[in-house]
């Protein structure tokens, strides 16, 4: 990880929400340009800052930091949908699961 990471972070997060960085910061309270300058690396967040964005995205910031997690956002929500299933139901879509992403596995090696 290094100094660009929150920055680019924070884009991808923000661009994947749909949310313009105006309008983002004024949501957080913020001037207008609050997240445009972070992104610009013009500007480090305080902590308090940083909690606040997280907790607009709806995520901890150990999933903010999740290099792996390139949607921590949607992960979330589909996880407060799965929380409540059985775990026979866990089970079978979990299989469904595997048979999607080996169908699409099997699809994408025909581009290669």
């Amino acid at each position: 990880m290094n100094l660009k990471f929150i920055p680019e972070r924070l884009t991808l997060l923000r661009t994947q929400t749909g949310i313009s960085a105006k309008d983002m910061s004024l949501s957080l309270g913020q001037k207008d340009t609050f997240i445009e300058e972070i992104e610009q690396k013009r500007l480090t967040p305080c902590m308090e800052d940083f909690l606040s964005i997280c907790e607009f995205f709806k995520i901890t910031p150990g999933e903010f930091f999740d290099e792996k997690n390139l949607n921590p956002t949607l992960l979330n929500q589909l996880l407060q949908k799965l929380i409540p299933l059985s775990g026979t139901a866990l089970e079978d879509l979990l299989t469904h699961l595997s048979e999607v992403r080996d169908s699409i596995k099997k699809e994408n090696e025909g581009f290669y």
